[in-house]
């Protein structure tokens, strides 16, 4: 597991991302959970786009470029969406909604993840 941290201003967004770096892990996700907690999500590179068929429960997304800096913000994204996407991003974190909730985090912020 690893920390996601909001460079910009030093908050720690999430303390239980998980690298999507398996096949498996990349085509699965957070599918199949009932439930996020805010302190967990899926950090996804290279990726672009996401959907959220099948999952049971509402994701925050965040898309970044290659240097890890925020370039869309979708805070509630719903389960059954067909796609959400960002041209030009390279990394796609999926977290808990609530872990926005308590976090101001902005366009252009810089985001890095460290592993515990």
């Amino acid at each position: 597991m690893a920390i996601l941290t909001n460079t910009s201003t030093g908050a720690t967004l999430a303390r239980r991302v998980e690298r999507a770096s398996t096949w498996a892990k990349r085509a699965f996700g957070l599918l199949g959970r009932t439930q996020v907690g805010s302190d967990e999500g899926m950090w996804f590179s290279p990726c672009a786009a996401i959907h959220t068929i099948g999952m049971r429960t509402p994701i925050a997304v965040l898309f970044l470029d290659d240097r890890g800096t925020v370039l869309q913000i979708h805070p509630h994204v719903p389960p059954h969406k067909p796609a959400v996407m960002c041209p030009g991003a390279h990394v796609t974190v999926e977290l808990g909604t609530a872990a926005l909730a308590t976090s101001d985090i902005l366009i252009g912020d810089r985001l890095e993840l460290s592993e515990a």
